[in-house]
């Protein structure tokens, strides 16, 4: 699907005014993210030192990066000053600095208080506060301006997430050479939902700064299409629209209104403007190295360890999540409660290790989830453990890629029950690393693994009778039904990772219309490689 839309939004900041063409920098590709992919962490003799990542992201774009000269940038996940331009890992890094009061207000408070919950069904109320927006503006342009400082003649810049939904826009605007492509990892809301937002016009003409949008579900780009018409007033038909540029002082709703010239859409000739694509390229893991990791002796020896720890239970079901209420672990608990109370399943031959890593613990919805979570665990626990044989393991904690994959290995049964999830990640792990096609996956219809992993057991996790009877069949599952479920889902991994993910983005980006610029005669575009390989 595509849409065609007119100049960038009228938004507050320096990069907004259009005041300044920045000069060009030295990079023929910029990743913009809200972090770096490096953790900060005390050196053998106490100074601080940089370490790389171990996120998706990281694997699937470091390749991709170093093939284009390419450079990332983002913040480091502290208050105060950016650190000074770094390599590490083969990566040119540049930081952008956020102060107490926006990490406050851009990420604690819009970002996860306010654009998170609404771009997850509202599951928790969205906060809309103006000085909010503010910070969130303020944060944009200076990605926005960050970028513009580092991207080549003609070169590409590439913009993750719902934080940094303006800098397409605020970018077009700096630079009007340079391809932008735009990808949102969470879910895009339906509009009745994102309507909801004060700002959603300006979210919206952000976004559509962009040459191509990505989204990880077909449902989220219609979604997305929706907005466009609904909040910006265009026009989406088919695969490309066209929308003629607005007149110098024209507003939105105007360049909207435009749309209604039958000659402008008849002869794109006579009025130019810009063409914005919107995608579906569900993100992945890199599974070769995962399955590889879990081949390990070492892991394999630590799996047999953990289960050994749990008393050698007929079943191991697992969960692991960060602590976010958008993961259903109120609702797993309950159902795997019942099936105890109700007998089906044996608390002296089932175990349940839910792991839930911590997640923005100054955020008051996630202490008052944190502690949901444990008076649950406890009151199961308090019913129907034994002496020294609790049902439930609780594992508050974050645990590195050696222990996930031991864990995966152990467990018969992975449960993922998130209420909405954009992709979710640990599904994928988990038959990744199942070489020997055995165990089974409960799975929650409303993630976007589950347009993919079609073999897993799918459940909506509202449905608590529904969900006890996955966990059921998944835990009966016959040897051979497990094999070919399991068979199915570890090939739609393997053939479609990160590599595979991040190769399909760039080769559509590469691809997508040239912009046009009514001021501008647009440098040659640098397409980039089309393998990530």
């Amino acid at each position: 699907m595509a849409l065609a839309v007119s100049s960038a939004p009228d938004l507050a900041g320096d990069a907004d005014r259009g005041e300044a063409w920045h000069a060009a920098g030295d990079y023929s590709l910029v990743i913009a993210a809200s972090r770096l992919p490096v953790d900060e962490i005390d050196g053998p003799d106490g100074s601080a030192e940089w370490r790389p990542s171990p996120g998706g992201l990281v694997t699937a774009l470091r390749p991709v990066m170093r093939a284009a000269d390419g450079v990332w940038i983002g913040w480091s996940g502290a208050a105060g000053d950016a650190p000074e331009p770094f390599d590490i890992a083969g990566m040119r890094l540049v930081g952008v600095g956020l102060s107490a009061a926006e990490v406050r207000d851009y990420y604690e408070g819009f970002c996860n208080a306010t654009l998170w919950p609404l771009y997850h069904d509202v599951i928790a109320p969205p906060v809309f506060d103006r000085s909010w927006w503010d910070a969130y503006v303020a944060v944009n342009s200076r990605y926005a301006r960050t970028a513009a400082q580092q991207a080549a003649s003609g070169g590409t810049v590439w913009v993750h997430d719902y934080q940094l939904q303006l800098v397409p826009g605020m970018l077009r605007k700096l630079r009007a050479d340079v391809r932008i492509g735009f990808f949102l990892h969470v879910p895009f809301p339906g509009y009745e939902i994102f309507a909801q937002l004060p700002w959603r016009r300006q979210i919206i003409e952000g976004l559509l700064g962009a040459d191509l949008v990505g989204f990880q579900r077909r449902g989220d780009a219609a979604n997305f299409l929706r907005a466009c018409r609904r909040a910006a007033g265009l026009v989406t038909r088919g695969s490309l629209v066209r929308v003629p540029p607005a007149a110098p002082g024209g507003t939105p709703a105007a360049q909207g209104m435009a749309r209604e010239d039958p000659q402008a859409r008849e002869d794109p000739q006579a009025r130019p403007g810009r063409e914005v694509l919107a995608g579906t390229f569900p993100i992945s893991i890199d599974s070769s190295d995962f399955a590889e990791l879990a081949g390990q002796e070492s892991v394999r020896a630590r799996a047999r360890d953990i289960r050994e720890a749990l008393g050698n239970p007929a079943t191991v079901l697992l969960g692991i999540d960060r602590l976010d209420y958008t993961k259903g672990i109120l609702h797993r608990l309950t159902a795997y409660g019942e099936l105890l109370s109700e007998g089906r399943l044996d608390p002296a031959e089932a175990v349940l290790v839910l792991v839930a890593s911590p997640s923005r613990e100054r955020v008051e919805q996630y202490r008052l989830l944190r502690d949901e979570v444990e008076v649950a665990v406890g009151r199961i626990n308090g019913e129907h453990a034994e002496l020294g044989n609790p049902p439930i393991h609780y594992l508050h904690q974050t645990y590195p890629q050696e222990e996930l994959a031991a864990l995966y290995l152990a467990a018969d049964v992975m449960l993922v029950t998130s209420l909405r999830d954009g992709m979710n990640l640990v599904a994928k792990e988990y038959v990744a690393s199942r070489m020997d096609e055995t165990g089974a996956l409960v799975l929650s219809e409303f993630t976007g693994a589950a347009d993919e992993l079609g073999s897993a057991f799918l459940v909506n996790p509202h449905d608590i009778e529904g969900l006890k009877q996955a966990i059921m069949h998944a835990v009966r599952v016959s040897p051979g039904e497990a094999r070919r479920r399991m068979r199915s889902m570890r090939r739609q991994v393997r053939e479609h990772d990160v590599a595979h993910w991040a190769a399909a983005f760039t080769d559509a980006l590469a691809r997508a219309p040239a912009t046009a610029s009514p001021s501008r005669r647009p440098l040659p575009p640098r397409g980039l490689p089309v393998s990530a390989q």
